[in-house]
């Protein structure tokens, strides 16, 4: 399915666009569009097998309407509707093709086609597929989980039944891969799947759990609210298993945030991993055993034995023909027994078999474990047998091994090879890494962005001490930094260009090492390295919404700079002060432009502060200066990012001209520059002047095309927005259902991310759409949430979508019978409207009070309304969507069968003659 979808990209328009109509380019044209539907029924295909039957139905829908004589096509759609519970639809759809085939070729649908129909007229189960997969962040297990099926099943059983499960024992003891293992069986208890949080890579002193929560679950915060508060708000409604893996460096918060989240989301779960409790009411602790030891040498009873099972299983994938026998037995039983079962240790004891024998491994464990031997002092005895299993297999490597292993360790979740390289610039670290990988002390990780070498925990602290023993240890610190300044600085320009999708994974996926490399370079006084950085790293910062990340990073860079950051320190705080004001907060941004040398530099600042600034004339003023900077210095990203900025406003305000020539070059230059998140801003409000102007398929098409861009850049916020678009187009169109599905699964996706704009534009799609379907409780439960808190009333400046909200809480009255409620809530409605200066939705508001008024009886006045909103339309270019047309036609009926048709005539003509402020006159 990725490979198709990768190839289907670079499909660009029709093929030969200006030959089309000549002879010697037909038949090429014939075999290329004969492929580009083949890729496309192939991959619809693939992604039924995915289990993604949701998204399909309405994509396939547009692609049976162009082509519906294409049978594969067909069949596909008809197993995605019946996948998704549409049956009544699918078999609508073979009875329109068997008329079509009919009709024009005199055919039958084909066998297989047509045995699919009887499939699903018997709900064969065969066709059922599999099931939309939940979302989760699971790594995939590499090796076979070897024992531990009791301690599975209660694990599983206490995670069902408890809220917070805490999983304990000492470290190699295996409680993340059992922790995984839980997590990684589908349960009916949590729809929204199982998701794990990796604590180990944080800093104590300098982590903010709710931070790394909300980067690992994708939620964005786009406020002002503390990241605790904005995390416990996304997760509210979600019914999930939260695995927070690692606590024990950072127990303090890790109590705490679990406390409150559980407090705050019902259907939430945590499974924890640490070495010491949580502490927190209500949890539950299971401490993790070592695997279960031989009673005896017995190969029978061996065999039984986890702890030998484990030994074996990965000694013979060491050493080649390795098998458990009468010969080994004792020396095998007596390997596992003084290792205490611990997993790592066993694993890490595996290793050397092929080059020393079990016979030789145990005859080195006298030396190595003398603390073990001797009575387990100090630490417990798990602890240190863990330790000596990592102190004996460290004395067994060269030492040009251990420089690169113990290098490694400043690594904060992985690293690339290129990474590695740059902290041992000396040693032949690829050839190294080889062996360090062969003898289990480096786990390769096959990454989004390539592969990654990782230390497993307790070899990392190990390591690290060695590094300080070395006396590297700062040296390598820094060295770690300067890559990942190189790294964040190679990836800047490329944020914004054709190689956007593959440098945001690249970024994500070094987060932790991002995040280390600015906290060596402020405690290690490299502040030119930290103001590096955080410039580099700002825009990225944004378009992941990890608002509170960004500011704080630049925050801590300028605080270490001081006075000495020069121009470097002034960009920072131009990124700042746009941070500050995205998180609704005042900031006096003149005195920090002014600060900045650089004359794009300057214009790029000012830009950023208002793309991101809530006032409206504060934003229009800068933006609009921006522009005129980036024209003026040839920065066409940055002409683009302004024009977009104003057809968004221009699209606010129904000024359909503006909108139209500031956002087709906007998407124009976008397009060339390859920027997809920028065509994403320009292309959004395109599509919504094609919906006002009641170009349904020119919106879909440009929504549905925005809607694939953002699940491929991984901005889930931006998906939410593109599928709710689409919701809202199919109300106008007057598929209510359709429109409750698609906005009902934006609203989801919005509230699990964070996304407070995304949600009240869900919802309220959601909430018409359930409205003019007639069911009015789901309506206006929805609609009483989203005008729950918002100002209303005189000298209230209104929000921009009070008047859409209350307009329909206005016809949602009106169907229960209440008119003249009805009628307050569109005269509220049309006076909100009045202050924010939107002619489109004043008509809407117009038109409403007419309803009202026609269902209390007064239908003159009702008319004139009528006329005035048409004239005011007509005027403004923005014409009614159907669904919006029904409604108008429905009150025009009444009052022509209540007046007559003179009457109702001349009303209607003197409605059309008043202005959009004459409208409560007209009553």
């Amino acid at each position: 399915a990725g490979l198709l979808a990768d190839a289907l990209d670079l499909w660009r328009g029709p093929a030969y666009a200006d030959f089309a109509d000549e002879e010697f380019t037909r038949a090429a044209v014939v075999r290329l569009e004969e492929q580009r539907l083949t890729a496309l029924e192939l991959r619809a295909e693939a992604r039924l097998e995915l289990g993604e039957h949701g998204l399909l139905v309405g994509e396939l829908g547009d692609l049976v309407s162009r082509h519906p004589l294409r049978e594969r096509l067909r069949a596909a759609h008809m197993r995605a509707l019946y996948r998704a519970g549409r049956q009544s639809e699918a078999l609508a759809g073979y009875a329109e093709l068997r008329e079509r085939l009919a009709e024009e070729l005199g055919l039958d649908p084909g066998p297989e086609l047509a045995a699919l129909h009887q499939a699903i007229l018997g709900q064969d189960p065969a066709l059922s597929g599999p099931a939309e997969r939940p979302a989760t962040n699971l790594p995939a297990s590499l090796s076979k989980l070897i024992g531990r099926g009791d301690a599975l099943a209660e694990v599983r059983s206490l995670v069902r039944e408890e809220r917070l499960v805490t999983l304990t024992g000492t470290g190699g003891v295996g409680k993340t891969r059992l922790a995984l293992e839980v997590a990684g069986e589908p349960a009916e208890e949590f729809p929204d799947g199982a998701w794990l949080v990796e604590l180990a890579p944080l800093d104590r002193r300098t982590a903010s759990l709710p931070e790394a929560v909300m980067a690992a679950l994708g939620i964005r915060q786009d406020d002002a609210a503390a990241p605790a508060d904005r995390l416990a708000d996304a997760l509210r409604a979600r019914r999930m298993l939260l695995v927070l893996d690692n606590c024990e460096h950072v127990v303090e918060q890790a109590a705490e945030l679990a406390a409150r989240l559980l407090r705050a989301a019902p259907g939430l779960r945590v499974l924890a991993t640490s070495r010491e409790p949580l502490a927190v009411d209500g949890e539950v602790l299971w401490a993790v055993p070592p695997l279960n030891l031989p009673a005896s040498t017995d190969l029978a009873v061996m065999a039984r034995s986890d702890a030998v099972r484990l030994f074996v299983a990965r000694a013979a994938a060491s050493a080649r023909g390795f098998a458990l026998n009468a010969g080994n037995a004792q020396a095998v039983a007596q390997l596992c027994r003084r290792l205490d079962g611990i997993p790592l240790a066993l694993e890490l004891a595996a290793t050397p078999v092929r080059v020393l024998g079990v016979r030789g491994v145990v005859d080195r464990l006298d030396d190595r474990f003398k603390l073990l031997a001797s009575g387990r002092r100090g630490a417990p005895a798990r602890q240190q047998t863990l330790m000596a299993v990592i102190g004996w297999s460290w004395d067994l490597l060269t030492e040009p091994e251990r420089a690169v292993l113990r290098r490694l360790a400043v690594h904060a979740d992985g690293c690339t090879i290129e990474a590695a390289e740059a902290v041992s610039p000396d040693e032949d670290v690829l050839h190294l890494l080889a062996r360090l990988v062969d003898r289990s002390l480096v786990v390769v990780v096959d990454g989004a962005a390539g592969v990654r070498y990782r230390l497993l925990e307790s070899v990392a602290e190990y390591c690290l001490a060695r590094l300080a023993d070395a006396g590297e240890l700062e040296s390598a610190r820094a060295a770690h930094a300067r890559h990942y300044l190189a790294l964040a600085e190679q990836a800047a320009p490329h944020l914004y260009g054709h190689e956007q999708r593959a440098w945001l994974q690249r970024l994500d996926q070094e987060g932790a090492n991002l995040r280390a490399a600015l906290d060596t370079a402020v405690e290690q006084g490299m502040t030119d390295v930290a103001l590096r950085l955080v410039n580099a790293l700002a825009w990225y910062w944004f378009l992941r919404g990890r608002l509170a990340e960004g500011r704080r990073s630049l925050e801590t860079a300028l605080a270490a700079a001081g006075s000495d950051g020069g121009d470097a320190s002034a960009r920072a705080a131009g990124w700042l002060a746009g941070f500050t004001a995205l998180l609704g907060e005042e900031v006096d941004w003149e005195p920090v432009f002014a600060r900045i040398d650089d004359r794009a530099a300057r214009a790029r600042a000012t830009l950023f502060v208002g793309l991101v600034v809530l006032d409206l004339p504060s934003s229009e003023e800068l933006v609009g200066r921006a522009l005129k900077e980036c024209r003026a210095l040839g920065d066409r990203w940055g002409v683009a990012a302004a024009l977009s900025r104003q057809a968004r406003t221009a699209f606010a305000t129904s000024d359909l001209e503006t909108l139209k020539e500031v956002g087709e070059e906007s998407a124009r230059i976008f397009r060339e520059l390859g920027d997809r998140w920028g065509l994403l801003q320009a292309t959004e409000w395109l599509a919504g002047m094609a919906q006002t102007v009641a170009d349904g398929e020119r919106a879909k098409e440009l929504f549905a095309e925005g809607l694939h861009m953002a699940e491929e850049l991984g901005l889930w916020p931006e998906v939410a927005r593109r599928t709710s678009w689409l919701g809202w187009l199919a109300m106008y169109e007057g598929d209510h259902a359709r429109a409750m599905e698609l906005c009902g699964r934006a609203m989801r996706l919005a509230v699990s991310h964070g996304y407070q704009e995304g949600r009240m534009m869900s919802e309220m799609g959601l909430a018409f759409a359930a409205q003019k379907a007639g069911e009015l409780d789901l309506a206006e439960r929805h609609l009483l949430n989203l005008l729950d808190g918002v100002p209303r009333g005189p000298g209230v400046e209104p929000a921009l979508h009070l008047p859409t909200t209350l307009g329909a809480l206005g016809y949602v009255t009106e169907q229960r019978g209440d008119w003249a409620t009805a009628l307050a809530l569109h005269r509220e409605a049309y006076d909100a409207c009045r202050k924010l200066g939107d002619p489109r939705t004043t008509a809407f508001t117009v038109e409403g009070m007419a309803s009202a008024l026609a269902a209390g009886g007064s239908h003159l006045a009702a008319a004139r309304l009528l006329g005035l909103a048409a004239a005011a339309r007509a005027r403004h270019r923005t014409p009614p969507v159907p669904s919006e047309q029904e409604e108008i036609q429905r009150v025009a009926e009444a009052c022509w069968e209540a007046l007559g048709e003179p009457a109702y005539a001349a009303a209607y003509a003197e409605g059309g003659k008043l202005e959009l402020d004459e409208a409560t006159a007209a009553l």
